[in-house]
């Protein structure tokens, strides 16, 4: 990504929870799975009790969409609008207009495995309207408390909900996406472009537009079929399975095999050029570019697979079948995403910013953090892999990017691995100062090729799973044999600037 405290859970969840404590289970024993993963700063966000493997995703989008339901489904529950601080929600603000091609229907088929013998389990869903739910193909009730939908199966399925089993669950539902304030005051979600959408998840936006485990820690696999009116394209993440066109509009099948976090998925709706190629290793390329941004692009756009190559040489083999990028138009958005195998930018990029961004494919997209509190293992290896850009093809030496950011009051604000709220997982000390504690490693192992050697052992080791940052200072003092607390101290949870010897 490149841009710039637990709070109450809502009255709602908790008249929803105890009806659920006090055995209001549709008849199957076990018990409800958590409302929340405790997140450091998203407290709310996912959710416990069962794991998803794969989602499917059916998507209608567009005046057909619109088309399908009457009035009274334009209707929602005001307390699917309520706002939740502590997972970074709001309701609708009073500037975010829609017109008729802004509905989406919708029906997501979720596979997941139990974890425990449930009764009853929570998706992660924020204002859209749902008609409908099954579990195992059998009809579930459905409660909303806020962003959170409860699905109580009936005892009919009661044996596929025992810990370790495999379950389906099917949901319907239709509405206007909405666009989602973070902590921070950036907007996330369903975001309006001039002539489509673009969806947006980093940190809660994905629950804008289907139901799911929206935490990092729940990586899937996933199908997303969109239907749009041509000549509109949708374009997501993975790989384009077919495409196909009836009664002018087009629905866009794509498929991403490797496990991604909710966070990194997206969908992109807009008048794009598009361009598929390969890379000589294999790697399958489609790039999407809104025609204003599209002259303006081609230079920095035909540099991925250099800069794929160039990066697998640092961090190891590239760990996805696909790649390529969204450009929209200046403005439609306020900050680059590294969405998996395809990131979108708000306008044309330069060719830090895409190295940026593509470094994120190992840092943040296989290796996923397992809390919001280890973002700087994201951006501080991202940053660094921009130093490690200009140093090789620019001639600016990574001491001198080291030393700028060093100098740079901002990056001291606070710990990389301690930012104080929600609101800070995305400021400058994640960033600046996450890339000094990469350099001061590297500094201390003092051998360049030992040092790749461990980012590549990282990579490889954690490779489309989750970590931790206590994940990470055990991994390198055990491949070095180092005790380097003075060094995590410092650079890592200190509160000053710590000395550099000449």
């Amino acid at each position: 990504m490149n841009r710039r405290t637990p709070a109450a859970t809502p009255l709602a969840l908790l008249l929803a929870l105890a009806l659920l404590g006090a055995g209001c289970t549709g008849g199957v024993e076990g018990t409800p799975g958590a409302a929340g993963l405790r997140d450091p700063y998203f407290p709310g966000l996912g959710n416990g009790g069962y794991d998803v493997t794969h989602y499917s995703l059916k998507l209608d989008i567009g005046p057909s969409a619109d088309d399908k339901h009457g009035p009274a489904d334009d209707k929602h529950d005001p307390a699917d609008d309520e706002h939740d601080p502590a997972d970074g929600t709001s309701s609708p603000s009073a500037d975010d207009k829609h017109g008729p091609s802004d509905r989406l229907r919708g029906t997501a088929t979720i596979t997941a495995r139990a974890t425990q013998d449930l009764s009853a389990f929570h998706l992660d869903l924020a204002a859209l309207d749902v008609e409908g739910a099954t579990v195992e193909g059998r009809p579930a009730a459905v409660n909303r408390a806020g962003k959170e939908l409860i699905i109580r199966p009936g005892a009919a399925v009661e044996d596929r909900l025992r810990k370790g089993r495999t379950f389906t669950t099917v949901v319907r539902y239709s509405g206007s996406p909405q666009t989602i304030t973070d902590p921070d005051g950036s907007k996330e979600g369903w975001l309006r472009t001039a002539d489509g959408a673009v969806a947006l998840g980093e940190p809660t936006g994905s629950m804008a537009w289907f139901p799911g485990n929206h935490h990092p820690s729940d990586k899937a696999t996933y199908d997303i079929e969109v239907t749009v009116p041509d000549p509109l394209t949708a374009v997501s993440n993975g790989e384009l399975i077919s495409r196909r066109t009836e009664d002018g509009r087009t629905t866009y099948h794509w498929r991403t095999a490797e496990p991604m976090a909710s966070y990194v998925a997206t969908l992109a709706v807009g008048r794009f050029s598009t361009h598929q190629s390969a890379t000589p290793d294999g790697i399958r390329l489609f790039t999407a570019v809104d025609p204003e941004s599209e002259a303006a692009s081609e230079e920095v756009l035909d540099g991925i697979p250099a800069v794929l190559a160039w990066s697998a040489g640092k961090f190891g083999p590239y760990p996805f079948t696909s790649a390529g990028a969204i450009v929209e138009r200046t403005g439609d958005a306020e900050y680059a995403l590294e969405t998996q195998n395809r990131p979108v930018f708000p306008g044309p990029p330069d060719t830090a910013l895409l190295v940026h961004e593509l470094a994120h494919q190992w840092f943040g997209n296989s290796v996923t953090p397992k809390s919001w509190r280890d973002m700087w293992l994201n951006e501080g290896f991202a940053t660094y892999a921009e130093w490690l850009w200009a140093a090789d093809h620019d001639d600016v030496p990574v001491e001198e990017s080291f030393d700028e950011a060093y100098e740079d009051d901002a990056n001291w604000a606070f710990p990389p691995a301690e930012p104080p709220s929600a609101a800070d997982i995305s400021e400058a000390p994640v960033y600046g100062r996450g890339a000094m504690v990469v350099h001061r490693l590297r500094l201390a192992i003092d051998d360049d090729e030992a040092f790749f050697d461990l980012v590549r052992g990282w990579t490889e080791t954690h490779r489309h799973g989750n970590a931790s940052t206590d994940d990470f200072t055990a991994y390198v003092e055990e491949e070095t044999g180092e005790d380097l607390t003075e060094l995590w101290d410092d650079w890592l949870y200190g509160e000053s600037r710590p000395p550099v010897e000449d």
